[in-house]
């Protein structure tokens, strides 16, 4: 039978706060067709003030009303959670995952007396300005139909890359649900380097986001690969081949490299516990 609502949210933190911003914003959805339960009133209350999405009672209500359930909960706390609401769930329900290191079939096995329909996702914080990118990883009772709905979803705010092995998610996470953090580390050091130069913080970090930006647009709007841009912008013995030959002397790349494998290390072992 139809549901209330087509999205139900258990958690309401920032990343359940930009989906909701894409979907309304988009208007893939009206306000009315979605839901948030958090224990925190604030959280609640913030969602229905700024979106105008249906805040309920508890999670109880939420599952028993919505089509979907997006589980938007800290990892450590997702057993407690989300086993409470095991006898009711039901087959008809799509639950979409977004917790790190939290496996489709750990979600499953909470719900043994269904064949649960599970769709994990990994997506990252710049979905709460419409540019996110997201992984998405169907489970084994997803349907096609799922997966498309899940990437519509996330598509409104930004883009989505579908993975069929699941343990590839560790990499989406390595690589951009924790790739912002590496973005803004890199910012910092360029607004500190130039401010080392003579300019003022307010200049460094101006000039610094908006070359960042611009870089990130070419590379997506003409589709060549960084080396080739990379090549464009280096003239031999110029400004930027110094800067490159700094960085290598300096093992940068090998450090980037690391810190990606380390966010990987650290995804599996969230998986483990």
């Amino acid at each position: 039978m139809p549901r209330r609502y087509e999205y139900g949210f258990i958690g309401a933190g920032n990343m359940a706060e930009g989906i909701i911003s894409a979907a309304v914003g988009n208007r893939l959805f009206k306000s009315s067709r979605l839901a948030v339960y958090d224990p925190a009133e604030q959280r609640r209350e913030l969602m229905v003030q700024k979106f105008g999405v249906a805040a309920v009672r508890d999670s109880f209500q939420l599952v028993a009303e919505a089509q979907r359930i997006v589980l938007a909960v800290k990892p450590q706390s997702f057993a407690e959670a989300i086993t409470p609401l095991a006898d009711h769930v039901r087959q008809d329900q799509l639950i979409v995952s977004i917790m790190a290191g939290v496996s489709t079939g750990r979600v499953e096995s909470l719900f043994p007396q269904i064949n649960l329909r599970v769709v994990r996702v990994m997506p990252n914080l710049p979905i709460l300005v419409g540019a996110g990118v997201a992984g998405v990883c169907p489970g084994r009772f997803a349907t096609a139909q799922d997966v498309a709905d899940v990437q519509a979803l996330f598509d409104a705010g930004g883009a989505s890359v579908v993975v069929k092995d699941e343990s590839l998610i560790d990499a989406v996470t390595a690589i951009s649900g924790s790739g912002p953090a590496y973005f803004y580390y890199f910012v910092e050091a360029m607004v500190a380097g130039g401010v080392a130069c003579g300019l003022s913080e307010a200049e460094a970090l101006k000039l610094a986001a908006h070359t960042c930006l611009g870089a990130a647009r070419m590379m997506l709007e003409t589709g060549e690969p960084p080396a080739e841009l990379r090549r464009k912008v280096t003239s031999k013995g110029g400004t930027t081949q110094a800067a490159l030959d700094a960085m290598n002397a300096a093992g940068v790349d090998k450090a980037i490299r690391e810190a990606v494998l380390a966010a990987f290390d650290r995804a599996k072992e969230l998986g483990k516990n």
